[in-house]
């Protein structure tokens, strides 16, 4: 069945548009001398870290955070089996990540940001939530990094029919996949610290596979 979407994303096609633009760009290897798009990535190192490697970790997790909240509100709507199948694998990979993420971010002395799924990063150190729905220190999340949703877009997504539900979660997943790739890049780019650059390699690697596969389910 056809549905409208009613947001203001941009479309599936426009967005793969702009991943066919950037697909030049490659995954990290584990060379030092490796480089990004600035064409000046720092020496990559097992045990130092850079200004950029705490950028990446600080706002892929409130990327992911977005994400697995996105997720949640799959949570009882009727899916197609391999839209529900998407939503598991995303909520298995970026949790985990985002731990993992927190953990740098602690070894490095630095604050674990606050995030719309603040008891994900229980045990860690973080800011104040201004509300659970998105907004952190009263901003709005869309303002923030590219791809993410703003408030009245998650609004918009949560009480959406069951009819328009699917194809809306694929289009907005779609752009947040696209800036969560345009983020990790940047880290492959800039980077140090080698973990964070190869966990970058692989947020490009999945969510490129994954976007071809929203876009398929999306025109099926």
């Amino acid at each position: 069945m056809q549905h409208k979407v009613k947001t203001g994303a941009r479309t599936l096609s426009g967005l793969a548009l702009a991943l066919a633009v950037g697909a030049g760009l490659t995954a990290c290897g584990d060379s030092t001398t490796d480089a990004g798009s600035s064409g000046s990535q720092a020496e990559v190192s097992t045990t130092e870290h850079n200004d950029a490697d705490v950028t990446f970790a600080t706002e892929m997790i409130q990327h992911h955070a977005q994400a697995l909240s996105m997720v949640d509100l799959t949570l009882d709507r009727p899916l197609d089996p391999e839209v529900q199948a998407l939503a598991e694998g995303i909520r298995d990979a970026q949790a985990p990540e985002i731990e993992t993420m927190a953990d740098w971010l602690t070894k490095w002395g630095e604050t674990v940001p606050a995030t719309m799924r603040d008891h994900v990063n229980s045990g860690h150190e973080m800011g104040d939530l201004s509300d659970t729905t998105g907004g952190v220190d009263g901003m709005d999340p869309g303002d923030e990094m590219p791809g993410m949703m703003t408030l009245a877009d998650l609004d918009v997504l949560e009480n959406a029919s069951d009819e328009e539900f699917q194809d809306m979660w694929l289009q907005m997943m779609v752009e947040h996949h696209e800036g969560a790739i345009e983020m990790a890049e940047a880290e492959q780019a800039d980077g140090q610290f080698k973990d964070a650059v190869d966990l970058a390699g692989q947020i490009i690697d999945a969510q490129k596979e994954e976007v071809v596969t929203m876009n398929d389910l999306f025109e099926s």
